[in-house]
């Protein structure tokens, strides 16, 4: 196995990456505080609840649709409230239009990614929290980009805002026009951007026009097992889902598929996580990707099953959706069912997810990998000025 270098210190948000943030959004800051920059702004109060219950409440960003608000205000408190976020580069549809996934140019030219998958049942938005990561999983391509900068929580909350317009628009086919879920399993490790995230998490729950109305039981946060940051989640008094992207149980390989591990080994991460379990009466969703010859052996699947066995607990087992160019692969079906086979009579729940839009570069990080490849291609082609 290769040796890979311990991953630098986690920072929640670097000095050096501040210059790039966003303009402030209304979906920053609390009511409170929108009421205060709109009294700065020379207008009463009440206008801040007006803008949010467009915004939250009727998922509505035209100022002209906003009629009750006088005319002569809209546009700038729409500016100054609302200023454009995400830009969108690619939007792409398949799955019979139920999974639909956004490129976005944020305004530094960063690109992040947003998927909107719809069930029968429910909407679920799977939305990024930075911009590349800095968690270097060498089988992800969000991974092998490396970290760009943390989102701001308005940015991480305008891409579920926007796709819960999408789904209110009625185009995903056979699903209900709400978005009921939210995933933190896009582009980014939600951990490492801590303070911003679970800002973010707590404009989705409040109700309009605080923020979106969701469930905490309908949130879901991923983490590759920053264990510092587990702890202090299960104090929030949240009940959001916890993932743990744990991928293998045993520490030589998890040390090079998930270099965190590194620092935090498989015993103390599962430690947090059944401590987040007992706190909060949730269980732990266990994120396994079924890598070929790699991850994927019968006594591995034992030995994740004595972990596991008698905790709060279920098992995702992931089919890697591969990156053009990667020496990984997805386990073959036979392998996979075995495996799947070993956990269940081990007493652990387990089921292998869904896979969608592996013709739209579905795994996180891909479409933005390819727009990057285009846009150097481009650029190469160009002539000298």
């Amino acid at each position: 196995m290769t040796s890979l270098p311990l991953i630098p210190a986690i920072s929640d948000a670097p000095a050096a990456r501040r210059a790039s943030m966003p303009p402030k959004h209304l979906a920053d800051l609390d009511l409170a505080g929108r009421q205060a920059l709109v009294t700065q702004l020379g207008e009463p109060a009440f206008r801040a609840k007006q803008v949010s219950n467009h915004y939250f409440g009727r998922l509505v960003r035209d100022p002209q649709a906003m009629t009750d608000l006088p005319a002569a205000t809209r546009e700038r408190l729409s500016e100054q409230l609302m200023p454009t976020l995400l830009t969108p580069v690619r939007e792409l549809a398949c799955d019979d239009g139920a999974t639909r996934k956004a490129l976005w140019r944020l305004h530094d030219g960063a690109l992040v990614e947003s998927v909107l998958m719809g069930y029968p049942d429910r909407v679920t938005v799977c939305i990024s929290s930075q911009a590349g990561c800095g968690m270097a999983c060498p089988f992800c391509a969000t991974g092998q980009a490396g970290l760009t900068r943390n989102l701001s929580t308005a940015e991480i909350v305008d891409q579920a805002v926007y796709m819960a317009g999408v789904a209110a628009s009625g185009v995903v086919a056979g699903s209900p026009p709400r978005l009921s879920r939210v995933v933190f399993m896009g582009m980014g490790e939600p951990l490492a951007n801590y303070n911003r995230v679970i800002a973010a998490i707590r404009r989705l729950v409040s109700p309009a026009p605080e923020g979106l109305g969701l469930s905490q039981r309908h949130i879901t946060v991923s983490t590759v097992g920053l264990v510092p940051a587990i702890r202090r989640l299960a104090s929030e008094d949240l009940s959001v889902t916890l993932a743990l992207s744990l991928h293998a149980p045993d520490d030589d390989l998890r040390d090079e598929l998930v270099p965190v591990n590194q620092r935090w080994k498989v015993a103390e991460v599962l430690d947090a996580a059944w401590d987040y379990a007992a706190r909060t009466g949730r269980r732990v969703s266990i994120e396994y990707a079924m890598i070929k010859d790699v991850n994927d052996q019968p006594w591995r699947a034992d030995l994740l099953g004595r972990l596991l066995a008698g905790k709060l607990t279920h098992v995702n087992l992931i089919p890697l959706n591969p990156t053009p160019g990667s020496r990984w692969d997805a386990s073959p079906k036979p392998v996979e069912r075995e495996f799947v086979r070993r956990l269940r009579d081990a007493g652990v729940s387990t089921t292998v997810r869904d896979t969608r839009g592996r013709e739209i570069d579905g795994a996180c990080g891909q479409l933005a990998a390819a727009e990057d490849n285009d846009t150097n291609t481009d650029r190469a082609g160009e002539a000298p000025a």
